[in-house]
């Protein structure tokens, strides 16, 4: 049976069980952190709350926000941010905009021409409008293709093909004995965030860089491409930045501080993100030709893609020349900021964010999630002039240049670093949403939590409600050969650890407030993705076009932010938490045995002599040299903090059981105040102020974008990648360091455990 015969068939099952209403449920189970009482109230305005979005105003809002290209530093995008200021005021919400100067660069001259080992050939570097698409037409305001924060440089060098350019990649060439050195290297987009890929190259010798979308991942491999469906047509590029992001993400001018108009700002030559070698992104219309003229070996089948042609690796014979150099200006970003004040406790910070920034017109990426915003904070407005007072304070933030690497969050952070530290209680982000399934990544302290707040909100397609929706369909694609069952099974959903994707980064990485990203999508066909294509048409026809998910996300946003303004006890659980940090434990033991394994049978292999020959008479492969067997690490202060937490967050557990054992949480005056602070004090634990060794712009110790990776979350970074580059007095450290900040956290949580237990 076929896994989209067995998930229907789930489905059905699923709704053939008789509902559990929910007014039941608000009578019998009061929400986490509320009393009975105030759960009842919290429920009835949750209830108004959910009549209010309408998917019409999303299709206004995003019709508006996408009719022209609003790219950091054009007239649209300042006139989208005072668009937002004022629908924000016209909500009635106390609004304004704040402003960074910022170093974005924009292209000036990109040339990509094959010189030797084939026909002549310029590529194109330009996506044609199309006529059914009337936005796409827009070139004079259009941003060229390009990939910013590349360096300037005028390059000439054989090709040679890299696959996805990723470390292990370049292992594979060093096998092949084929060296990068003095070579421009094509790489296709995936399996990595863009920026690694021309990082490596450098490293690696390489003078120039091209990316390109191969088919396969990114075009007609998956389906039909644009106009006729949604994916990538032959000519479509995608943008995006490639900033090294491997030590901080922001400004590159202003590391660590607020670029406001006046701050010290490095010289351009100094910026420690910027690329070392030039680069530009393709199209596979323009990539064919250049992959055509590569020789030498043929690449091993995982390296394929689908163009019409015998994937090769080089170097050579083909020789391009490729051109960059850029307007290297400073431009301004707005930042919208809107504020509902709250009645009890003011200076406790609630906050929800989503960029309004685009490459082009950004009808996806972000405008999807930026409109679902918009109408949760307008049906916020309404709840708070029908009377409806939150008791802490609400922010809304639209930021402007996350696209070029988290501008304007990182800079506004950076400026109001102290004043967050004391009154944040979490970051609620989204950017892109779609239509499917819903999904949330983010601290485990507030896995249970979205769990709870997934449980009371419906899919618009299926009924059901969005929490078992998602568990039918881990059920139905498991990732893992467990996964199945733990999705079954455990009380709650698995949330991801939180990488430095989108605009959540700065709170989590540099501050160390507990965030959340959360999402719909899963059934909608990707492959406009910083394009031109990316607007109003083509998501109106290939993506949720009825704008019934971005209601729905305007809903699920709408109550989380609801229930962390309005909770009597703050709705962070540490059950959760404590169960990931043991699997985060054992898959750090598991990497280590399967290191000392590899290189144990790697030794073994040579010695043998099995990497002599080759199937290929005419390939030479290198013998590799042996390498020292890595040692026993010593996990042992790891795994007892980590119970230490277990223990702990089973204490709150009990705690909280008996407090509401009369009715739900009640918690009144001094005691609520101090555990409130402990709660949110427990994601500030995890912060170091100097940041992971050779990364000080990530400071939280859990969770952290891999340096390798970018987008990627890699927990426990320290110490996991420390191991993976073969650091072993770096690994046995970061496991000291990282064992005596959860030995703290454990000690908070029992502390609040004992507030909550004396509490009256």
């Amino acid at each position: 049976m076929n896994r989209s015969v067995v998930f229907a068939a789930l489905i059905c099952a699923a709704a053939s069980l008789a509902p559990i209403s929910r007014v039941t449920i608000a009578d019998e189970t009061p929400l986490y952190g509320f009393s009975a009482e105030s759960s009842r109230t919290e429920r009835q305005w949750e209830d108004k709350f959910r009549a209010i979005p309408k998917p019409e105003n999303l299709r206004a809002y995003m019709q508006q926000l996408t009719a022209r290209p609003h790219n950091v530093g054009s007239p649209y995008d300042k006139a989208n941010a005072e668009w937002i200021l004022a629908k924000y005021k016209a909500f009635g919400l106390d609004a304004h905009i704040e402003v960074f100067d910022v170093l974005f660069p924009t292209p000036k001259e990109r040339l990509v021409e094959l010189v030797e080992g084939g026909p002549h050939f310029v590529a194109k570097l330009q996506e044609p409008a199309i006529p059914q698409d009337p936005t796409s037409n827009q070139q004079s305001e259009q941003l060229p293709t390009y990939n910013a924060y590349s360096a300037d440089g005028d390059v000439t060098g054989p090709l040679v093909y890299v696959n996805y350019g990723i470390p292990e990649d370049y292992e594979e060439l060093e096998r092949r004995r084929v060296s990068v050195k003095g070579a421009i290297v094509i790489s296709r987009y995936g399996n990595a965030w863009r920026g690694i890929k021309p990082k490596v190259a450098a490293e690696h010798g390489a003078i120039g860089c091209i990316i390109y979308s191969d088919p396969r991942d990114d075009g007609f491999s998956p389906g039909e491409t644009f106009p006729q469906g949604p994916y990538r047509p032959k000519d479509g590029v995608q943008r995006g930045s490639v900033q090294d992001s491997g030590e901080f993400m922001g400004d590159p001018l202003t590391p660590g501080v607020g670029a406001t108009p006046d701050a010290k700002r490095l010289p351009i030559k100094d910026a420690p993100t910027i690329t070392k070698i030039p680069v530009l992104p393709l199209s596979y219309a323009d990539a064919q030709p250049l992959l055509a003229a590569i020789a030498g070996p043929v690449a091993p089948p995982s390296w394929r893609g689908s163009l019409p042609l015998t994937y090769r690796i080089g170097p050579g014979p083909g020789k391009v020349h490729l051109k960059v150099f850029a307007n290297w200006d400073i431009k301004r970003l707005y930042d919208v900021i809107a504020k509902i004040p709250g009645s009890t406790y003011p200076d406790e910070w609630v906050i929800r964010g989503n960029h309004h920034d685009a490459w082009v017109n950004g009808a996806e990426d972000p405008i999807s999630g930026q409109v679902a915003m918009l109408e949760q904070a307008r049906a916020t407005a309404e709840l708070v002039k029908a009377g409806w007072k939150p008791k802490r304070t609400i922010i809304f933030c639209s930021w402007d240049g996350e696209e070029p690497g988290l501008l304007g969050s990182t800079e506004w952070v950076e400026t109001h670093a102290e004043e967050l530290r004391q009154h944040t209680v979490a970051y609620i982000n989204s950017d892109s949403t779609g239509r499917g399934f819903f999904s949330a990544e983010g601290s485990h302290s507030l896995e249970k939590f979205i769990n709870d707040v997934a449980r009371d909100v419906h899919d618009p397609e299926t009924g059901l409600t969005v929490w078992k929706r998602m568990q039918l369909q881990q059920i139905a694609h498991p990732e893992g050969k467990d996964d199945r069952d733990e999705a079954r099974n455990r009380p709650d959903l698995r949330i991801g650890a939180l990488g430095g994707g989108s605009d959540y980064g700065p709170f989590l990485n540099i501050i160390g407030i507990a965030s959340l990203d959360i999402s719909f999508g899963g059934e909608t066909g990707g492959g406009i993705y910083h394009s031109i294509y990316d607007d109003f048409y083509w998501y109106t026809h290939f993506s949720d076009t009825d704008f019934s998910y971005g209601r729905t996300l305007s809903e699920t946003g709408g109550i989380a932010t609801m229930r962390l303004a309005d909770g009597d006890l703050l709705p962070f659980d540490f059950s959760d938490y404590a169960d990931t940090l043991q699997m985060y434990v054992r898959e750090l033991k598991k990497f280590a045995k399967e290191q000392r394994e590899e290189v144990t049978e790697r030794n073994l292999k040579i010695a043998e002599g099995a990497f002599t020959a080759s199937a290929d008479p005419k390939e030479k492969y290198v013998v590799p040299a042996k390498q020292e067997i890595p040692p026993y690490l010593n996990f042992a202060p790891l795994e007892n903090s980590v119970e230490s937490v277990v223990l702990s967050a089973q204490e709150y557990s009990k705690a909280l059981a008996k407090a509401n054992e009369h009715g739900g949480v009640a918690v009144a005056g001094t005691s609520s105040a101090e555990i409130n602070r402990m709660l949110i004090d427990s994601e500030r634990k995890l912060i170091t102020p100097e940041g992971i060794p050779g990364r000080p712009g990530y400071k939280h110790e859990l969770y952290a974008p891999g340096e390798y990776t970018g987008y990627e979350a890699k927990a426990i970074p320290a110490v996991r990648e420390a191991m993976e580059q073969k650091h072993w007095k770096l690994a046995e450290d970061g496991i000291v360091r990282v064992a005596k900040l959860l030995s703290d956290e454990a000690a908070l949580i029992s502390s609040a455990a004992e507030k909550l237990s004396a509490a009256k």
